[in-house]
């Protein structure tokens, strides 16, 4: 038995020709789900990357208990259990974020793995003199990578040399090499079409209009803030970089077509998250309510032992699914600490449901349930996203190791139930936005399947609570993760607690100076996004000095510059504030 496991980044459902799309060219897409199961209601559990790929290890929620990270210690590794159990394991990569302090435990579970270099501001190519950046709609990115990325750009001017090239012909030599052998596992991984939409012409070509712009292949995460010919620029190139994918998606399908792996090789293509090209006014992710455009994934899966294929699954899945799928298809011992179940009982000749419901969510961010029909996203019930701990071993960020000043307080805690009696570091933290400036949100997808209007509706609230709460449980949340959104470890939360909180966040977000002042829609949301990113302490401040600068300058109609313009007069210790509210509003 062999499998094969190509996992594209930032993979978006709703651009796929499989989920409805009629304008993107992804032909060998469509020829995968004549060739495999297509599952419709298949959903991410912990966002961003590498709380995605934790999972996809563990088989567990990630984004309950920590950040961004690398795997710890106690973990078990999907791909460790498959070499126990004989398997030979390789990884084809150009993700750059497995090879950053958050993420340097993952590519090293491999028998052997590859990796090719350029993607996004990898620390690549060496250049003391600054590279020429043309005018951009993009902003400056993280640290150094908007500079790095220009720096490593030439030296990938033909489509050979793209990082998305070099890991499919890596995994292709792979095939080549061991298709006569048993027992192997092989997962391409490819950080494209996530940002920036960096492509050949060629593929460019297959959407030709007129856009005479500054260069824009990058979107800054936010709202939307550009012209509508800008946004449907960047779409295209989007669109473009996405059938990039697809060719050479196609290249593996003409493998299993030429050699007849069909007969005994799983194929899995998979994603992380998605992306919001503008839809709901949002770019990016991580920063907004996840919507079904970034939480709701494609999902392709061939499994010669049940033939099934060019057939469509209903049944709710999800990305901690995948690893208990490979034990299954392999036969090794599945750890007792993992939640996903196989994705063969969607398939297999008497189908049955995978689960009820299921969690996602970030880290600090709306912890979000969906039982298919409905996806409710719970906010935090106070201005102080709080209280919330980080629960490691590994103390990373994304880049970076967690600062000795965040390690000033922490506190080993008892062991959790999923960590072999080892006691874990609890560290204080709280997160660069605030979830409560979004509020909860209820959608009924039946209905309204697009998540343009929020339903009210406490009785089924109250119904997902309780589940949610049951999820939780399962997988060992901590307490203050209740805390924190309100509900109690039990779940039952009546219906008249509920309208009650909404009638409190009503109150605080129709804040009243005393200034007989009006405000715009958006002026609102940014003194009231204000209130959600200040620190605890400086709030009351906040509002007493916002009141004190409209009478000084003796302005009384409050749009979101006059909040930004009060903003610039607090001085350093505004500008993170003014960062966020920029994204926000």
């Amino acid at each position: 038995m062999r499998a094969v496991m190509i996992m594209f980044d930032s993979l978006n459902r709703h651009m796929l020709p499989n989920y409805g799309c009629d304008w993107v060219h992804a032909p060998n897409f469509e020829r995968l789900s004549a060739a495999a199961v297509t599952f419709d209601s298949c959903y991410a559990g912990s966002l961003p990357c590498m709380p995605a790929r934790r999972e996809l290890h563990t088989g567990r929620y990630n984004f309950l208990h920590r950040s961004w990270g690398p795997l710890e210690p106690f973990d078990d590794s999907v791909i460790d259990v498959l070499r126990r159990r004989g398997v030979y394991t390789h990884l084809a990569t150009d993700h750059p974020h497995y090879f950053e302090d958050g993420g340097a435990t993952y590519h090293t579970r491999y028998n052997t793995w590859e990796f090719a270099r350029g993607q996004e501001g990898d620390p690549w190519k060496g250049h003391v003199e600054d590279p020429n950046i043309p005018q951009s709609l993009s902003g400056p990115k993280i640290g150094s990578l908007w500079r790095q990325d220009w720096v490593n750009r030439p030296y990938l001017d033909t489509e050979e040399k793209q990082p998305l090239a070099v890991t499919f012909q890596h995994g292709i030599e792979f095939i080549e090499t061991n298709r006569g052998q048993d027992q192997w596992f092989l997962q391409i991984e490819a950080f494209d079409p996530h940002e920036p939409f960096f492509t050949q012409q060629k593929y460019k070509d297959l959407y030709p209009h007129s856009y005479a712009g500054k260069h824009y292949d990058w979107p800054d995460y936010g709202r939307s803030a550009n012209d509508d010919e800008a946004n449907q620029h960047v779409t295209y190139e989007y669109s473009a970089l996405l059938s990039m994918c697809d060719a050479y998606l196609g290249q593996v399908l003409d493998l299993f077509d030429r050699y007849g792996l069909w007969t005994d090789t799983m194929l899995i293509v998979n994603t992380d998250h998605g992306f919001l090209l503008g839809e709901h006014q949002w770019w990016g992710k991580n920063i907004q309510p996840l919507y079904n455009e970034v939480a709701r994934l494609p999902l392709f899966v061939w499994d010669p032992r049940y033939g099934a294929k060019g057939t469509r699954s209903d049944a709710l899945v999800q990305t901690i699914d995948i690893p208990a799928t490979l034990i299954d298809f392999f036969g090794a011992d599945r750890p007792k600490d993992m939640i996903g179940q196989s994705l063969a009982h969607a398939y297999r000749p008497e189908p049955g449901p995978v689960r009820e419901a299921a969690l996602f969510g970030l880290h600090g961010g709306h912890i979000n349930i969906t039982d298919g029909r409905y996806v409710y996203m719970r906010s935090p019930q106070s201005f102080t996203n709080g209280p919330l701990n980080e629960y490691t071993l590994m103390p990373t960020h994304m880049h970076n190791r967690f600062d000795v000043r965040e390690l000033s307080d922490l506190r080993l805690r008892e062991p959790f139930s999923f960590t072999k009696n080892c006691r874990t570091l609890e560290i204080r933290t709280q997160t660069y936005l605030n979830p409560y400036f979004h509020g909860t949100l209820l959608f009924d997808l039946e209905r309204n399947p697009g998540q343009e209007s929020v339903v009210d509706d406490p009785a089924v609230e109250a119904r997902l609570i309780r589940i949610m709460a049951e999820l939780m449980r399962q997988h060992d949340a901590p307490s203050e993760q209740y805390e924190r959104v309100g509900i109690p470890s039990h779940g039952i939360v009546d219906e008249e607690t509920l309208r009650q909180e909404k009638t409190l966040r009503r109150q605080q977000y129709n804040v009243d100076l005393s200034l007989e002042e009006t405000w715009t829609d958006k002026g609102r949301a940014a003194f009231f996004a204000v209130k959600c990113l200040a620190p605890e302490a400086h709030r009351d401040a906040l509002q007493a000095g916002f009141a004190a600068y409209l009478r000084e300058q003796d302005v009384r109609d409050i749009d979101a510059n006059t909040v930004l313009s009060w903003l610039d007069t607090l001085g350093d210790q505004s500008h993170q504030l003014v960062r966020a509210l920029k994204m926000l509003v």
